[in-house]
């Protein structure tokens, strides 16, 4: 017993062999943001960043072994409150809250290390990261008033403009996933993923006119953003393995 347990050991962590494969799949999840800005100058503006936003989509991918590259259309529907204060008490005038539409086209760079555990079984850890760019992207105000970013329409005036490209966005991804083998070269795979977004250009340019009208030219993190835009993910594929 011992002997078919170390040699199964063995087999699962040994080198793996280099191969090719390729497929397509679908992928749905949530991302989430709980972010707080803060500007501390003549005044202090706080201002949350509450995101709720569900998606779905499709991807291709091309593996190599210890690496999965794969180009991915994710359309999503979401609801965001982003309330502001000045020194403690609300500022409904420049709150903001609604619902959203993104559509983005994404490009993935994941490494990964496969553990043979049987003839039709493998399982491995991904990390790695996405970019994403976005394609459309549409907001309601609280009286059903649409932003449409793809021509630029400005929910202020011109220095408050926010564009398409103030969306698009690099994100951490880390997880897992398994795949098992219908024949030597057709397999199925799942893979869960999270994914951890970082700071986009309408976090900063919220964040610099924040400055701007406070009157704080510091640049301490605690007078910036700080929380989290993250959310899990799920994908199912179909591959050929060359």
């Amino acid at each position: 017993m011992a002997v078919m347990f170390l040699a199964g050991a063995i087999a699962a962590f040994a080198l793996p062999e280099f191969g090719l494969s390729a497929g397509i799949g679908g992928i749905t999840g949530g991302h989430f943001t709980r972010y707080r800005m803060r500007a501390d100058g003549y005044v202090l503006i706080a201002a949350d960043q509450n995101i709720n936003h569900f998606e779905a989509g499709a991807f291709a991918f091309l593996d190599a072994t210890f690496a999965t590259v794969s180009v991915f259309f994710q359309s999503g529907v979401g609801n965001f409150d982003e309330p502001i204060s000045i020194d403690g008490s609300p500022f409904p005038g420049m709150s903001r809250s609604g619902q959203e539409w993104q559509n983005v086209i994404g490009f993935s760079l994941l490494g990964r290390y496969p553990f043979r555990l049987n003839n039709r079984l493998t399982v491995f850890p991904l990390l790695g990261m996405d970019y994403t760019i976005t394609l459309i992207y549409r907001r309601t105000d609280a009286y059903g008033f649409v932003y449409n970013r793809d021509d630029g329409i400005r929910e202020f005036d011109e220095d408050g403009a926010f564009f398409l490209s103030d969306w698009n966005a690099f994100l951490i991804t880390l997880g897992g996933g398994v795949e098992f083998d219908l024949t030597e070269n057709i397999f199925l795979r799942g893979d869960l993923l999270y994914r951890i977004r970082l700071m986009t250009n309408y976090e900063r340019r919220n964040l610099e006119l924040m400055k701007g009208v406070s009157g704080d030219d510091t640049l301490r993190f605690g007078n910036g953003l700080s929380g989290l835009s993250s959310g899990p993910s799920f994908r199912l594929s179909a591959g050929w393995r060359f």
